[in-house]
Protein backbone atom coordinates (compact mmCIF):
# COMPACT_ATOMS: atom_id res chain seq x y z
CA UNK A 1 0.00 0.00 0.00
CA UNK A 2 2.81 1.99 0.68
CA UNK A 3 4.46 1.73 -2.24
CA UNK A 4 1.47 2.29 -4.57
CA UNK A 5 0.95 5.75 -2.36
CA UNK A 6 4.49 6.71 -3.21
CA UNK A 7 4.50 5.98 -6.85
CA UNK A 8 1.20 7.33 -7.57
CA UNK A 9 1.82 10.52 -5.21
CA UNK A 10 4.93 11.17 -7.03
CA UNK A 11 3.48 11.02 -10.04
CA UNK A 12 0.49 13.42 -9.15
CA UNK A 13 3.73 16.08 -7.62
CA UNK A 14 5.61 15.51 -10.76
CA UNK A 15 2.64 16.57 -13.24
CA UNK A 16 1.09 19.39 -10.87
CA UNK A 17 4.76 20.76 -10.66
CA UNK A 18 4.70 20.42 -15.27
CA UNK A 19 1.33 22.24 -15.08
CA UNK A 20 2.39 24.81 -12.80
CA UNK A 21 5.90 25.44 -14.72
CA UNK A 22 3.63 26.32 -17.83
CA UNK A 23 1.03 28.15 -16.33
CA UNK A 24 -0.36 29.99 -19.47
CA UNK A 25 0.50 27.04 -21.78
CA UNK A 26 -2.10 24.74 -19.33
CA UNK A 27 -4.68 27.63 -19.61
CA UNK A 28 -4.63 27.82 -23.03
CA UNK A 29 -4.72 23.99 -23.74
CA UNK A 30 -7.69 23.84 -20.78
CA UNK A 31 -9.76 26.63 -22.89
CA UNK A 32 -11.49 23.88 -24.83
CA UNK A 33 -11.98 21.62 -21.97
CA UNK A 34 -13.38 24.72 -19.55
CA UNK A 35 -16.06 25.57 -22.99
CA UNK A 36 -17.05 22.04 -23.45
CA UNK A 37 -17.88 21.25 -19.68
CA UNK A 38 -19.36 24.49 -19.19
CA UNK A 39 -21.89 24.04 -22.39
CA UNK A 40 -22.81 20.51 -20.89
CA UNK A 41 -23.81 22.05 -17.57
CA UNK A 42 -25.54 25.22 -18.54
CA UNK A 43 -27.57 23.25 -21.06
CA UNK A 44 -28.43 20.59 -18.91
CA UNK A 45 -29.19 23.60 -15.77
CA UNK A 46 -31.21 25.46 -19.01
CA UNK A 47 -33.33 22.36 -19.73
CA UNK A 48 -34.10 21.58 -16.41
CA UNK A 49 -35.01 25.49 -15.39
CA UNK A 50 -36.79 25.76 -18.66
CA UNK A 51 -38.96 21.89 -17.25
CA UNK A 52 -39.06 23.45 -13.94
CA UNK A 53 -40.43 26.98 -15.16
CA UNK A 54 -43.14 25.02 -17.92
CA UNK A 55 -44.40 22.68 -15.19
CA UNK A 56 -44.69 25.96 -12.49
CA UNK A 57 -46.65 27.49 -14.99
CA UNK A 58 -48.85 24.54 -15.95
CA UNK A 59 -49.59 24.48 -12.28
CA UNK A 60 -50.28 28.01 -11.59
CA UNK A 61 -52.93 28.39 -14.33
CA UNK A 62 -54.57 24.78 -14.21
CA UNK A 63 -53.81 23.95 -10.63
CA UNK A 64 -52.27 20.78 -8.80
CA UNK A 65 -54.17 17.56 -8.75
CA UNK A 66 -56.97 18.31 -11.25
CA UNK A 67 -58.36 16.87 -13.83
CA UNK A 68 -61.31 17.72 -16.32
CA UNK A 69 -63.75 15.57 -18.06
CA UNK A 70 -65.32 17.18 -21.48
CA UNK A 71 -67.41 15.97 -24.14
CA UNK A 72 -64.77 16.06 -26.82
CA UNK A 73 -61.06 15.58 -25.25
CA UNK A 74 -58.21 14.00 -26.70
CA UNK A 75 -54.45 14.24 -25.68
CA UNK A 76 -53.37 12.98 -28.85
CA UNK A 77 -53.79 13.32 -33.40
CA UNK A 78 -57.65 11.99 -34.13
CA UNK A 79 -57.93 11.08 -37.48
CA UNK A 80 -61.60 12.25 -38.71
CA UNK A 81 -62.82 8.58 -38.48
CA UNK A 82 -62.48 8.82 -34.64
CA UNK A 83 -63.91 12.64 -34.81
CA UNK A 84 -66.31 11.81 -36.32
CA UNK A 85 -67.35 8.39 -34.17
CA UNK A 86 -66.76 10.61 -30.82
CA UNK A 87 -69.10 13.41 -31.76
CA UNK A 88 -71.68 10.76 -32.51
CA UNK A 89 -70.82 8.57 -29.36
CA UNK A 90 -70.19 11.02 -26.77
CA UNK A 91 -73.11 13.15 -24.60
CA UNK A 92 -73.18 16.42 -23.83
CA UNK A 93 -72.38 16.88 -19.81
CA UNK A 94 -75.16 18.49 -17.75
CA UNK A 95 -74.99 20.24 -14.40
CA UNK A 96 -76.72 16.65 -13.66
CA UNK A 97 -73.20 15.05 -14.06
CA UNK A 98 -71.38 17.32 -12.05
CA UNK A 99 -73.61 16.52 -9.25
CA UNK A 100 -73.20 12.60 -9.43
CA UNK A 101 -69.78 12.96 -9.48
CA UNK A 102 -70.00 14.97 -6.50
CA UNK A 103 -71.57 12.56 -4.67
CA UNK A 104 -70.43 9.35 -6.24
CA UNK A 105 -66.18 10.46 -6.29
CA UNK A 106 -65.83 9.50 -3.06
CA UNK A 107 -61.89 10.25 -3.38
CA UNK A 108 -62.15 13.73 -5.11
CA UNK A 109 -62.52 16.77 -3.04
CA UNK A 110 -63.90 18.69 -5.03
CA UNK A 111 -65.83 18.47 -7.85
CA UNK A 112 -67.41 21.75 -9.88
CA UNK A 113 -68.00 22.91 -13.59
CA UNK A 114 -67.17 25.81 -16.31
CA UNK A 115 -68.74 26.89 -19.78
CA UNK A 116 -66.97 29.10 -21.64
CA UNK A 117 -68.15 32.08 -24.35
CA UNK A 118 -65.73 34.27 -26.29
CA UNK A 119 -66.86 38.12 -26.63
CA UNK A 120 -65.83 41.61 -26.24
CA UNK A 121 -66.68 43.61 -23.82
CA UNK A 122 -67.30 47.37 -24.13
CA UNK A 123 -67.28 50.13 -21.16
CA UNK A 124 -67.27 53.55 -21.20
CA UNK A 125 -66.90 53.95 -24.59
CA UNK A 126 -63.82 51.60 -24.50
CA UNK A 127 -63.52 48.34 -25.99
CA UNK A 128 -61.82 45.03 -25.38
CA UNK A 129 -61.56 42.52 -27.97
CA UNK A 130 -60.74 38.63 -27.68
CA UNK A 131 -62.28 38.51 -23.77
CA UNK A 132 -63.57 35.27 -22.67
CA UNK A 133 -66.74 34.87 -19.98
CA UNK A 134 -66.15 31.68 -18.21
CA UNK A 135 -69.47 30.70 -15.96
CA UNK A 136 -67.90 28.58 -13.01
CA UNK A 137 -69.29 27.10 -9.92
CA UNK A 138 -67.57 28.86 -6.58
CA UNK A 139 -65.53 25.76 -5.94
CA UNK A 140 -63.57 26.18 -9.23
CA UNK A 141 -61.17 28.42 -7.45
CA UNK A 142 -59.83 25.69 -5.25
CA UNK A 143 -60.07 23.15 -8.05
CA UNK A 144 -57.70 25.17 -10.14
CA UNK A 145 -55.49 26.85 -7.19
CA UNK A 146 -56.64 30.12 -8.02
CA UNK A 147 -55.11 33.44 -6.41
CA UNK A 148 -56.95 36.76 -5.99
CA UNK A 149 -55.06 40.34 -5.76
CA UNK A 150 -57.82 42.22 -4.72
CA UNK A 151 -61.70 41.07 -3.66
CA UNK A 152 -62.48 37.59 -3.47
CA UNK A 153 -63.49 34.98 -6.06
CA UNK A 154 -67.18 33.68 -6.14
CA UNK A 155 -69.18 32.75 -3.47
CA UNK A 156 -71.73 29.26 -3.55
CA UNK A 157 -74.65 31.21 -2.70
CA UNK A 158 -73.80 33.81 -5.77
CA UNK A 159 -74.13 30.59 -7.73
CA UNK A 160 -77.33 29.45 -6.40
CA UNK A 161 -78.73 32.84 -6.67
CA UNK A 162 -77.69 33.09 -10.33
CA UNK A 163 -75.96 36.43 -8.68
CA UNK A 164 -75.00 39.38 -11.18
CA UNK A 165 -71.44 39.14 -9.89
CA UNK A 166 -68.03 38.67 -12.07
CA UNK A 167 -64.26 38.32 -11.02
CA UNK A 168 -61.76 40.26 -13.43
CA UNK A 169 -58.48 38.79 -15.28
CA UNK A 170 -55.71 40.91 -14.81
CA UNK A 171 -55.63 42.46 -18.44
CA UNK A 172 -59.53 42.73 -18.00
CA UNK A 173 -58.95 45.26 -14.55
CA UNK A 174 -55.68 47.37 -16.68
CA UNK A 175 -58.43 48.60 -19.64
CA UNK A 176 -60.68 49.44 -17.48
CA UNK A 177 -59.64 50.34 -14.18
CA UNK A 178 -56.17 51.44 -14.60
CA UNK A 179 -55.64 53.21 -11.73
CA UNK A 180 -58.81 52.40 -9.59
CA UNK A 181 -59.54 49.92 -7.17
CA UNK A 182 -62.64 48.27 -9.51
CA UNK A 183 -64.16 46.26 -6.16
CA UNK A 184 -67.80 47.15 -6.30
CA UNK A 185 -67.80 48.62 -8.96
CA UNK A 186 -69.50 47.68 -11.99
CA UNK A 187 -68.83 46.19 -15.34
CA UNK A 188 -70.83 45.05 -18.03
CA UNK A 189 -70.65 41.39 -18.88
CA UNK A 190 -72.80 40.87 -22.44
CA UNK A 191 -74.55 44.16 -22.42
CA UNK A 192 -75.63 42.89 -18.39
CA UNK A 193 -74.27 45.36 -15.47
CA UNK A 194 -72.31 42.96 -12.47
CA UNK A 195 -70.97 44.15 -9.81
CA UNK A 196 -67.13 43.34 -9.62
CA UNK A 197 -66.12 41.49 -6.17
CA UNK A 198 -62.49 40.50 -7.24
CA UNK A 199 -59.30 40.44 -9.42
CA UNK A 200 -57.81 37.27 -10.43
CA UNK A 201 -53.65 37.56 -10.05
CA UNK A 202 -51.78 38.17 -13.05
CA UNK A 203 -50.64 34.85 -14.31
CA UNK A 204 -49.32 35.34 -17.95
CA UNK A 205 -49.86 33.44 -21.07
CA UNK A 206 -49.38 29.51 -21.46
CA UNK A 207 -49.73 27.64 -24.60
CA UNK A 208 -51.12 30.36 -26.60
CA UNK A 209 -54.05 30.94 -24.17
CA UNK A 210 -54.16 34.93 -22.96
CA UNK A 211 -55.75 33.62 -19.82
CA UNK A 212 -55.75 37.16 -17.77
CA UNK A 213 -58.41 38.03 -20.80
CA UNK A 214 -60.80 35.82 -18.86
CA UNK A 215 -63.55 37.25 -16.74
CA UNK A 216 -65.78 35.08 -14.44
CA UNK A 217 -69.32 34.62 -13.84
CA UNK A 218 -71.42 32.30 -11.69
CA UNK A 219 -72.63 29.42 -13.85
CA UNK A 220 -76.32 30.00 -13.24
CA UNK A 221 -76.16 33.26 -14.43
CA UNK A 222 -74.19 31.90 -17.63
CA UNK A 223 -76.99 30.11 -18.38
CA UNK A 224 -79.46 32.70 -18.20
CA UNK A 225 -77.43 34.61 -20.39
CA UNK A 226 -76.58 31.88 -22.72
CA UNK A 227 -78.99 29.06 -22.47
CA UNK A 228 -79.46 26.14 -19.88
CA UNK A 229 -78.96 23.84 -22.59
CA UNK A 230 -74.75 23.68 -22.59
CA UNK A 231 -72.09 21.72 -22.44
CA UNK A 232 -70.34 22.02 -19.43
CA UNK A 233 -66.84 21.23 -18.50
CA UNK A 234 -66.32 19.26 -15.32
CA UNK A 235 -63.22 19.70 -13.13
CA UNK A 236 -62.01 17.60 -10.33
CA UNK A 237 -59.29 17.96 -7.64
CA UNK A 238 -57.43 14.69 -5.98
CA UNK A 239 -56.12 14.88 -1.93
CA UNK A 240 -52.49 14.11 -2.79
CA UNK A 241 -50.41 13.63 -5.77
CA UNK A 242 -49.54 9.78 -4.87
CA UNK A 243 -53.27 9.04 -4.78
CA UNK A 244 -54.22 11.00 -8.13
CA UNK A 245 -54.91 7.83 -10.57
CA UNK A 246 -57.38 6.34 -8.01
CA UNK A 247 -58.90 9.97 -7.55
CA UNK A 248 -59.50 9.44 -11.87
CA UNK A 249 -60.39 6.17 -11.72
CA UNK A 250 -62.75 6.31 -9.56
CA UNK A 251 -64.10 9.45 -11.30
CA UNK A 252 -64.08 7.39 -14.64
CA UNK A 253 -66.05 5.37 -13.02
CA UNK A 254 -68.78 7.24 -11.20
CA UNK A 255 -69.20 8.94 -14.54
CA UNK A 256 -69.48 5.69 -16.65
CA UNK A 257 -71.89 4.11 -14.38
CA UNK A 258 -74.42 7.24 -14.49
CA UNK A 259 -73.82 7.09 -18.37
CA UNK A 260 -74.98 3.23 -17.93
CA UNK A 261 -71.85 1.97 -20.06
CA UNK A 262 -70.83 -1.49 -19.67
CA UNK A 263 -67.17 -3.07 -19.13
CA UNK A 264 -66.77 -3.38 -22.91
CA UNK A 265 -68.21 -0.04 -24.03
CA UNK A 266 -65.77 2.93 -24.62
CA UNK A 267 -65.88 6.46 -22.44
CA UNK A 268 -68.46 8.54 -24.33
CA UNK A 269 -66.68 11.21 -22.62
CA UNK A 270 -63.31 12.53 -22.78
CA UNK A 271 -60.96 13.08 -19.93
CA UNK A 272 -57.96 15.34 -19.44
CA UNK A 273 -54.86 14.46 -16.47
CA UNK A 274 -53.42 17.98 -15.89
CA UNK A 275 -50.55 15.88 -14.49
CA UNK A 276 -50.17 13.95 -17.71
CA UNK A 277 -48.99 17.35 -19.00
CA UNK A 278 -45.54 16.79 -16.69
CA UNK A 279 -44.80 14.06 -18.19
CA UNK A 280 -45.46 15.10 -21.81
CA UNK A 281 -43.16 18.26 -20.59
CA UNK A 282 -40.41 16.05 -19.22
CA UNK A 283 -40.32 13.90 -22.99
CA UNK A 284 -40.05 17.01 -25.02
CA UNK A 285 -37.12 18.36 -22.60
CA UNK A 286 -35.85 14.86 -22.80
CA UNK A 287 -36.03 14.88 -26.40
CA UNK A 288 -33.92 18.20 -26.26
CA UNK A 289 -31.13 17.52 -24.42
CA UNK A 290 -31.11 13.35 -26.04
CA UNK A 291 -30.18 16.19 -29.22
CA UNK A 292 -28.61 18.98 -27.54
CA UNK A 293 -25.62 17.50 -25.37
CA UNK A 294 -24.16 15.38 -27.35
CA UNK A 295 -23.41 18.21 -29.71
CA UNK A 296 -22.05 20.37 -26.92
CA UNK A 297 -19.48 16.78 -25.93
CA UNK A 298 -18.34 17.99 -29.27
CA UNK A 299 -16.33 20.75 -27.86
CA UNK A 300 -15.06 18.49 -24.89
CA UNK A 301 -13.29 16.25 -27.95
CA UNK A 302 -11.45 19.22 -29.23
CA UNK A 303 -10.50 20.02 -26.27
CA UNK A 304 -8.96 16.57 -25.73
CA UNK A 305 -7.32 16.88 -29.04
CA UNK A 306 -5.46 19.98 -27.96
CA UNK A 307 -4.40 18.28 -24.64
CA UNK A 308 -2.98 15.00 -27.06
CA UNK A 309 -1.04 17.86 -28.89
CA UNK A 310 0.57 19.68 -26.11
CA UNK A 311 1.34 16.01 -24.49
CA UNK A 312 3.08 15.45 -26.96
CA UNK A 313 5.29 18.52 -27.06
CA UNK A 314 5.36 17.75 -23.22
CA UNK A 315 7.13 14.48 -24.04
CA UNK A 316 9.71 15.95 -26.74
CA UNK A 317 10.55 18.94 -24.37
CA UNK A 318 11.48 16.20 -21.48
CA UNK A 319 13.13 13.59 -23.53
CA UNK A 320 16.07 14.42 -21.52
CA UNK A 321 14.17 13.69 -18.16
CA UNK A 322 12.28 10.51 -19.17
CA UNK A 323 15.90 9.00 -20.37
CA UNK A 324 17.26 9.98 -16.65
CA UNK A 325 14.57 8.16 -15.06
CA UNK A 326 14.22 4.82 -16.98
CA UNK A 327 18.72 5.17 -16.88
CA UNK A 328 17.51 4.83 -12.71
CA UNK A 329 15.14 1.93 -13.13
CA UNK A 330 12.24 3.49 -13.68
CA UNK A 331 10.01 1.20 -15.39
CA UNK A 332 7.80 1.84 -18.87
CA UNK A 333 5.03 1.48 -16.63
CA UNK A 334 5.63 4.27 -13.92
CA UNK A 335 6.47 6.66 -17.13
CA UNK A 336 3.34 5.60 -18.84
CA UNK A 337 1.46 6.15 -15.60
CA UNK A 338 3.12 9.52 -14.87
CA UNK A 339 1.79 11.22 -18.47
CA UNK A 340 -1.27 9.67 -17.82
CA UNK A 341 -2.07 11.43 -14.63
CA UNK A 342 -0.90 14.42 -15.88
CA UNK A 343 -3.30 14.57 -18.79
CA UNK A 344 -6.13 13.44 -16.70
CA UNK A 345 -5.26 16.21 -13.91
CA UNK A 346 -5.07 18.92 -16.89
CA UNK A 347 -8.31 18.10 -17.99
CA UNK A 348 -9.90 17.53 -14.26
CA UNK A 349 -8.94 20.93 -13.69
CA UNK A 350 -10.66 22.24 -16.50
CA UNK A 351 -13.86 20.35 -15.88
CA UNK A 352 -13.37 22.11 -12.31
CA UNK A 353 -12.95 25.45 -14.34
CA UNK A 354 -15.68 24.62 -16.52
CA UNK A 355 -18.14 24.25 -13.85
CA UNK A 356 -17.47 27.43 -11.94
CA UNK A 357 -18.15 28.81 -15.10
CA UNK A 358 -21.25 27.20 -15.71
CA UNK A 359 -22.19 28.22 -11.97
CA UNK A 360 -21.57 31.69 -12.79
CA UNK A 361 -23.15 31.86 -16.19
CA UNK A 362 -26.54 30.36 -14.77
CA UNK A 363 -26.69 32.60 -11.86
CA UNK A 364 -27.04 35.01 -14.96
CA UNK A 365 -29.57 33.59 -16.52
CA UNK A 366 -31.65 33.09 -13.17
CA UNK A 367 -31.52 36.94 -11.75
CA UNK A 368 -32.37 38.02 -15.83
CA UNK A 369 -34.68 35.91 -16.34
CA UNK A 370 -37.92 34.12 -15.12
CA UNK A 371 -36.15 30.79 -15.77
CA UNK A 372 -34.39 29.60 -12.49
CA UNK A 373 -30.87 27.62 -14.23
CA UNK A 374 -30.70 24.41 -11.63
CA UNK A 375 -27.44 23.12 -12.40
CA UNK A 376 -28.49 18.98 -11.61
CA UNK A 377 -26.09 16.38 -9.85
CA UNK A 378 -26.34 14.20 -13.00
CA UNK A 379 -25.11 16.44 -15.61
CA UNK A 380 -21.88 17.45 -12.70
CA UNK A 381 -20.97 13.85 -13.17
CA UNK A 382 -21.56 13.92 -16.56
CA UNK A 383 -19.05 16.22 -17.33
CA UNK A 384 -16.21 15.87 -14.74
CA UNK A 385 -16.43 12.08 -15.62
CA UNK A 386 -15.95 12.69 -19.40
CA UNK A 387 -13.88 15.64 -19.34
CA UNK A 388 -11.53 13.30 -17.24
CA UNK A 389 -11.81 10.52 -19.22
CA UNK A 390 -11.11 13.02 -22.18
CA UNK A 391 -7.88 13.70 -20.42
CA UNK A 392 -7.00 9.62 -20.24
CA UNK A 393 -7.88 9.12 -23.64
CA UNK A 394 -5.99 11.92 -25.23
CA UNK A 395 -3.18 11.30 -22.86
CA UNK A 396 -2.81 7.37 -24.43
CA UNK A 397 -0.39 7.98 -26.97
CA UNK A 398 1.92 10.84 -25.37
CA UNK A 399 2.40 8.43 -22.47
CA UNK A 400 2.84 5.45 -24.96
CA UNK A 401 5.39 6.80 -27.02
CA UNK A 402 7.41 8.57 -23.66
CA UNK A 403 7.51 4.67 -22.28
CA UNK A 404 8.89 3.49 -25.47
CA UNK A 405 11.39 5.69 -25.61
CA UNK A 406 15.68 4.05 -25.74
CA UNK A 407 16.96 5.64 -22.84
CA UNK A 408 20.36 5.71 -24.18
CA UNK A 409 18.98 7.40 -26.86
CA UNK A 410 16.64 9.81 -24.65
CA UNK A 411 20.37 10.78 -22.52
CA UNK A 412 21.67 12.33 -25.74
CA UNK A 413 18.47 14.70 -26.05
CA UNK A 414 19.16 18.41 -25.06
Amino acid sequence: MRYLFSVYGDSARIALQSILAHKLRAFLTLIGIIIGVASVVVVGAAISGLNTYVVEKVSKVLGTNHFMIARMVSQGELSEEDLERMNRRNKQLKWADMEWLQEYCETCTAVGAEAAHGTKFEQNGMTFFGGIIFGVTANMAEIEDKTMTDGRFIQPEEVSHGKLVVVLGADIKDKFYPDIDPIGKEFKVAGLPMRVVGVEERRGPIFGDLIDKHVYIPLTTFQRLYGRNLDLQIHGKGQRRETFQLTIEDARRALRNYHELIGSEEDDFGLVNTEALGSQIDQFTGAIALVVTPITLIALVVGGIVVMNIMLVSVTERTFEIGLRKALGARRKQVLLQFLIESSMLCALGGVLGLLAAAGISWAVTVLTPITMTITIGYIVLALGVSTAVGMIAGIYPAFKASRLDPIIALTKT
